[in-house]
């Protein structure tokens, strides 16, 4: 069974959702929030939840999901495994933050 790698776009990108989640809504709300974020990287390994592909005009190969308000972009590693590439806000201009985030591999 394949598991899941944190990338480490993915990986700042989780300590800045958490402090700006502490510094709005507290430790309760911050904890809460990722621990659902890392529920859902373990839905996406077992395939509950619902993934697409990366529309082909941003330019990068792999899949995203939505978690609340941001969106987990991810991808098949060549070990077989899953790399959660880079988590972005909705609101965020999404291209751009992929190209660079997916080119840091």
């Amino acid at each position: 069974m394949a598991r899941y790698l944190i990338q480490s776009a993915a990986s700042h990108r989780i300590d800045e959702i958490y402090q700006y989640t502490l510094s709005q809504w507290g430790v309760a709300q911050a904890d809460n929030y990722i621990i659902g974020m890392f529920d859902t990287f373990s839905k996406i390994e077992t395939h509950e939840v619902l993934s697409r592909s990366i529309p082909a005009d941003f330019g990068v190969d792999g899949f995203f999901c939505r978690y609340e308000k941001h969106f987990i972009y991810w991808r098949y590693l060549s070990s077989g495994d899953i790399g959660i590439v880079t988590i972005l806000r909705e609101r965020m201009h999404q291209v751009g933050r992929l190209k660079e985030d997916f080119g840091t591999l």
